[in-house]
């Protein structure tokens, strides 16, 4: 089955360009396209896509009030998609805001082909962190200065899950783990899923925000 895409942009050519890039893979489909914020609410509803690209900075509606509203929704039972934020730069806390909100990760606008269709398998599989290393230097930039205290729901983690834990806020994979622990990516990967319900995170990128916030990074 396919990995339905909607894509969420203001300029067509873009998104053109985009939906050329996705059409020409076979387990990749583009369902829906909006131009702004307000748009993409109705379009992303409609459809309920697997995975949202959206712009950032767009006229009407801005991608971080949109994003804030289909993760939300209680149109998607409880399962929004994945949301993945564009940008024309780096270090954007734009991006930052968007992904503590419950955004799964960001992508420069400039991003290869490749690395664009990559990065909408990684964020659907839940594998790994999407630009592992620049998600970790985004939240170093613009971390708060004070760490929040660690909830007692990470006590509750068992000494092989605050390992895993460790391993994955640093944005190592699932295969990546499994090699490093001697570990099946589906143990990995188990651990991974009840780790997420004990701290009651959305998914791996939302574990490292957890780590910086609460400095266990």
């Amino acid at each position: 089955m396919s990995v339905r895409v909607v894509l969420v942009d203001d300029q067509a050519l873009f998104r053109a360009g985009i939906r050329m890039v996705i059409a020409s893979q076979p387990d990749l489909e583009v369902v829906g396209e909006a131009s702004d914020g307000a748009e993409a609410l109705r379009v992303v509803r409609e459809t309920k896509p697997d995975v949202v690209l959206m712009d950032i900075r767009m006229p009407v509606m801005d991608g971080l009030t949109a994003t804030a509203q289909l993760l939300d929704d209680p149109v998607f039972g409880g399962e929004p998609p994945r949301i993945v934020m564009l940008t024309t730069f780096d270090l954007d806390e734009a991006a930052a805001r968007a992904i503590r909100q419950g955004a799964s990760g960001f992508l420069l606008k400039d991003a290869d082909p490749e690395f664009l269709l990559a990065a909408v398998r990684t964020v659907h599989s839940g594998s790994s962190v999407i630009a592992a290393s620049a998600t970790r230097e985004l939240f170093a930039t613009f971390s708060a200065p004070e760490k929040k205290p660690v909830p007692p729901a990470f006590a509750e983690l068992t000494e092989r899950e605050r390992e895993i834990f460790g391993l994955a806020a640093r944005g190592l994979s699932n295969a990546e783990i499994a090699q490093r622990e001697y570990l099946s990516e589906a143990t990995v990967k188990t651990h991974i899923s009840r780790i997420l319900a004990k701290l009651a995170l959305r998914d791996r990128v939302q574990l490292v925000v957890f780590a910086f916030e609460h400095g266990l990074a």
